[in-house]
């Protein structure tokens, strides 16, 4: 589906209203049609989930849940959020879905907080291998609540290790367990972490933030069966608000309710839970699955790109909406190529590599494929990405016409006067 479409007509009141901050907006506007937005994590929104999110619901306080608030006047707030548990349980085929977290890394506090105690012991990807924050970071809760664990990737593949999760889960005897990453090419096999969990008497915690649009769209195995909790985010390739979510079966929803209000959150955000629902909505229609799987087929038509460039390829490729890259063959570290990019209007992040201590570059097509891109374009970005790395400065400037005609003909939104 494309998004190129006006730009809600709200922002005519911001402008009249305070013409500074609409100014912001309209620059982010213009800056995000004018370069490629190869961040993983990002993606447009629909015209319609950015209207829910700007509608009146962001006026009301509803602590609680449907049916039981702590406040008045929320009938018909309860029926968008039962709107969108609806839709999430049909869409991923769980039995309890909970729309409340206000981020990803709150679901997974949420999901910590339901089923582990202060100091218990979790195995989780290692921050070095491309772990997130909520999986042990000593500057966040994880790391300074629970006592972590971390595994790691194969240095030659790339890929996880099960042989050597399943060692550590039988000498470190975790309470629970953690699959998941925030820079993992591959589909992750959550059957193999569900015997290990089982042998150890763990809890098996997915954290799904990143494939959980393309388990959305059949593009990507489904941690639902699998997981006690399934926690993720509404954004990336689902294409909604940003915002998160947690799955599990009804044995846990009680918890997981309880954990997300009163425990770690207060009142709900019902402007952003109904932008899930009409994510949902959208998620749920025919057209995402075949948006889900171009998303996997431009990632793998640009990934080849890069490799023939030159560019080592962790893994030798792609399961996903993700690529993992470094490009020191080309003389150049992912700090600098990232700032050589930037200049060139090709946004993207640095990452973890499977080895050694140097960073390499992470790039996602969710929002190229919104934008009606394919496997076309994806070969012209990863030639104009391998030049603009290799030939610096001099090679930026000379992209940037080339990626302001590439994007002009694939815009986001309706460009506003």
């Amino acid at each position: 589906m494309s998004v190129a479409t006006a730009y809600p007509s709200q922002l005519d009141a911001l402008r009249r209203q305070d013409p500074e901050m609409a100014e912001v907006i309209l620059a982010e506007l213009r800056r995000q049609a004018d370069s490629l937005q190869l961040i993983a994590a990002e993606n447009f929104t629909s015209p319609a989930v950015l209207a829910a999110l700007g509608s009146p619901l962001a006026n009301k306080y509803a602590e609680g849940y449907p049916g039981a608030r702590h406040h008045g006047g929320c009938e018909l707030v309860d029926t968008a959020e039962r709107i969108a548990i609806g839709r999430a349980e049909g869409l991923f085929g769980a039995e309890h879905a909970n729309v409340q977290p206000h981020s990803g890394s709150s679901a997974v506090l949420a999901a910590y907080a339901a089923l582990l105690r202060p100091g218990d012991t979790v195995l989780a990807m290692g921050l070095r291998y491309g772990g997130h924050l909520t999986h042990g970071a000593p500057v966040n809760f994880s790391g300074r609540w629970f006592d972590f664990v971390g595994y790691g990737v194969d240095p030659e593949t790339g890929l996880i290790d099960y042989g050597r999760v399943e060692e550590l889960a039988g000498v470190y005897r975790p309470k629970a367990i953690v699959c998941g990453s925030i820079s993992y090419p591959r589909h992750i096999d959550y059957a193999a972490f569900r015997d290990i969990a089982d042998d150890v008497g763990a809890y098996l915690i997915a954290d799904a933030a990143h494939p959980i649009g393309l388990v959305a769209g059949g593009a990507a195995p489904t941690p639902v069966p699998y997981a006690d909790v399934v926690c993720a985010t509404t954004h990336k390739v689902l294409r909604g608000p940003r915002g998160g979510m947690i799955l599990c079966g009804e044995r846990y929803a009680e918890r997981i309710d309880r954990a997300v209000f009163p425990f770690t959150q207060g009142g709900a955000q019902m402007h952003t839970i109904a932008a899930k629902g009409v994510a949902f909505g959208e998620a749920a229609a025919p057209g995402f699955a075949v948006y889900a799987h171009q998303v996997v087929a431009n990632a793998r038509a640009l990934a080849r790109t890069l490799a023939a460039e030159g560019v080592h390829v962790t893994t030798e490729g792609t399961d996903t909406h993700l690529i993992t890259a470094d490009t020191a063959p080309l003389g150049v570290d992912g700090a600098t190529a990232r700032g050589r990019l930037a200049a060139a209007g090709v946004v993207l992040d640095t990452c973890v590599l499977p080895y050694g201590e140097e960073r390499g570059i992470r790039l996602g097509t969710a929002a190229v494929t919104t934008q009606g891109m394919r496997e076309a374009e994806m070969e012209r970005i990863g030639h104009l990405v391998a030049s603009v790395v290799r030939e610096g400065a001099d090679g930026a400037r000379g992209a940037r016409d080339d990626v302001r005609e590439l994007v002009g003909r694939f815009p986001p939104y309706a460009t506003l006067s």
